[in-house]
């Protein structure tokens, strides 16, 4: 297997050369387990862990590599230090949960998204609407993937599709069934040969399955179906990419209850793209759209020309995206102080009395 069967391009060769990393061994993260990590360069397969002059020049987690990324390594024994990340062309990121003003990245340099939603439990369209505001943001196309079809009804299924293109007419939206196997061809010609794609989803609604299915082993496993809760009991407990047999690849993800908004104002105009033409015909340019006079928005709100539920949505992650920014802005202020802090304690000017 080559670099460029797992995504290398020209770009990364370029910048390879021309920030003198041709010193080192290039190699993709494939699998990350807190921060141990394992790469895969065109000989094989490595443990590695992160140098620590990257480690203490990180300024957040989101500064450490995530599986997806390519980065520079060197080799001692059978295991790999990572000395340097390349840039990023693409990056799925959220909200950190439990951490206020923090960012997690979900998986870099990503081509396509595909949104799982199990159509039994699972259907949301405001979740979907959250997915696809990540992936507009970080630069991937998204695909909606409604899973465990058999168990409807055509027309049920139907009613579900229209319900998704009623808010998102542009989004592409494909349904699957691992049982029958309905969709699956059309899932495996989106995973081309060195083109990267993402599992996104809760857990249960058949991501392990689904990559079971397209691999054509059981390389994920996936448990029963819970009688109580009808749906499959979450078993994926990290980040790991797989390589298909037509060159494809391929991240699963665990299950994601929380799919917090970041500092995602483009990727929140771009999903509620209706809602973004219309600011521009307001009366004010910095409307809230909440009670302003002359605000297009709730005018085409009251006159039924907008999807109330949509609006709604909007709205909150609005909010979501503000309370990040206030959250970031005040972690800096508070980083900045404890650094001053430190840095008069090493120069023995801090007293404790």
């Amino acid at each position: 297997m080559t670099l460029e069967d797992i995504g290398y391009t020209s770009f990364l060769e370029n910048y390879r050369i021309e920030n003198s990393l041709d010193t080192f061994k290039v190699a993709r993260v494939i699998a990350e387990h807190k921060e141990r990590y394992e790469v895969k360069t065109a000989e094989g397969e490595y443990e590695a862990e992160i140098l620590g002059n990257l480690r203490f020049t990180a300024k957040s987690r989101a500064d450490f590599p995530s599986v997806g990324d390519w980065v520079a390594i060197s080799l001692y024994d059978d295991r790999a230090l990572i000395h340097a990340i390349y840039p990023r062309k693409s990056c799925l990121e959220r909200q950190s949960v439990g951490k206020h003003g923090e960012k997690q990245i979900i998986a870099a340099n990503i081509d396509y998204a595909f949104l799982v939603q199990a159509v039994d439990r699972d259907f949301s369209v405001n979740r979907i609407e959250r997915y696809l505001t990540i992936c507009h943001s970080g630069g991937v196309r998204p695909i909606v993937l409604l899973s465990k079809v058999d168990l409807l009804e055509a027309q049920q299924l139907d009613e579900l599709i229209n319900t998704v293109k009623h808010r998102h007419a542009e989004v592409d939206v494909i349904a699957i069934s691992a049982e029958t196997l309905i969709g699956i061809d059309k899932v495996q010609k989106l995973i081309s040969s060195g083109k990267t794609s993402c599992l996104l989803g809760s857990s249960g609604v058949g991501k392990s399955t689904l990559v079971n299915k397209l691999i054509g082993n059981e390389v994920m496993k996936t448990s029963a179906i819970s009688k109580s809760i009808n749906r499959g009991k979450h078993v994926t407990t990290h980040r790991e990419m797989h390589f298909l047999p037509g060159g494809g690849i391929l991240i699963d993800n665990p299950g994601m209850r929380e799919v917090g908004i970041a500092d995602a104002a483009e990727g929140i105009g771009m999903t509620f793209e209706s809602i973004s033409e219309l600011a521009e015909q307001c009366r004010f340019k910095d409307c809230k759209h909440l009670s302003e006079l002359g605000c297009a928005v709730l005018e085409a709100l009251e006159g039924g020309d907008l999807d109330e539920a949509s609006y709604t949505n909007y709205q909150r992650m609005m909010r979501e995206k503000a309370y990040f920014e206030t959250s970031a802005v005040d972690k800096r202020r508070k980083d900045k102080k404890f650094g001053k802090m430190m840095k008069n304690f090493k120069k023995g000017g801090y007293n404790k009395y």
